[in-house]
């Protein structure tokens, strides 16, 4: 039988792909709260691998992932319940306008160190959300609501 190669391209590819996928099957089974950490995780990493790029050079690739980190910073903002979450979801909604225009700024500038700091700021809130995880001590979610 003949065997198929993948060079280095088809394998980070092929890892790509079952990624998206095992992604795909989380976020169907996932609670409101896991949503939004799923989103907060997936905007740190793109954070993340943007300022990789944009320290090697590859401009192409660090719009792509600031502007998906972009994207999903938005995701969050548009998902606060303003109503439910009274001043929780204004300082939520201040902070990820804040992320959102300093990715931007980051972007503009070529500048990693304001990537870190937004990578900081991200993982901050994620630290906030999972103290106020259904079933967490202590935590309830409270004023903090967010629709999915």
């Amino acid at each position: 039988m003949m065997g198929v190669e993948m060079g280095g391209y088809g394998n980070r590819e092929a890892l790509r792909r079952y990624q998206q996928l095992g992604t795909q099957a989380e976020i169907g089974e996932a609670s409101p709260h896991r949503l939004v950490s799923l989103l907060l995780e997936g905007a740190i990493a793109r954070v993340i691998a943007g300022r990789g790029a944009m320290e090697a050079g590859e401009t192409a690739r660090k719009g792509e992932l600031i502007g998906r980190a972009i994207g999903l910073v938005e995701g969050l903002k548009v998902s606060l319940d303003h109503e439910r979450g009274g001043d929780i979801a204004a300082n939520l909604g201040a902070l990820y306008e804040f992320a959102g225009q300093r990715l931007l700024q980051a972007s503009a500038a070529n500048d990693p160190a304001m990537l870190t700091e937004v990578a900081a700021l991200l993982r901050e809130i994620a630290a906030g959300w999972a103290a106020i995880a259904p079933g967490a001590q202590g935590g309830q979610v409270g004023d903090a609501h967010v629709d999915p």
